[in-house]
């Protein structure tokens, strides 16, 4: 999140809207936010809806697998990272910056 907090203005300059979801409880994100100076929006998923829809709750465990997914206005995924790569927002970035030259 703090990475992604970071490169803030070169998804702002891509018209981009970053979003976070985490399994944990709408109070623990806002203070998880707060603690590492998060500006853009923590949803909270404590049904666990978001990660089974996409994919990524291992019912066994009941943790979530880490996933970065680049959606356009339309709703179509255009761009996704799972497991390490997807701390790093670097190819969320290119993802988007790629859609903003198509636009042009």
């Amino acid at each position: 999140m703090k990475a992604y907090q970071s490169d803030i203005a070169k998804f702002d300059a891509t018209e981009t809207q970053v979003l976070g979801i985490s399994m944990d409880s709408f109070a623990a994100n806002r203070r998880f936010a707060q603690d590492i100076g998060v500006t853009f929006p923590l949803l909270s998923d404590w049904h666990r809806t978001v990660v089974k829809d996409y994919g990524l709750l291992d019912e066994k465990s009941g943790y979530s697998a880490r996933a970065t997914f680049v959606i356009d206005k339309e709703g179509i995924i255009k761009h996704i990272e799972e497991g390490r790569t997807a701390i790093d927002p670097t190819g969320a970035y290119q993802a988007c910056n790629v859609f903003e030259h198509k636009k042009s």
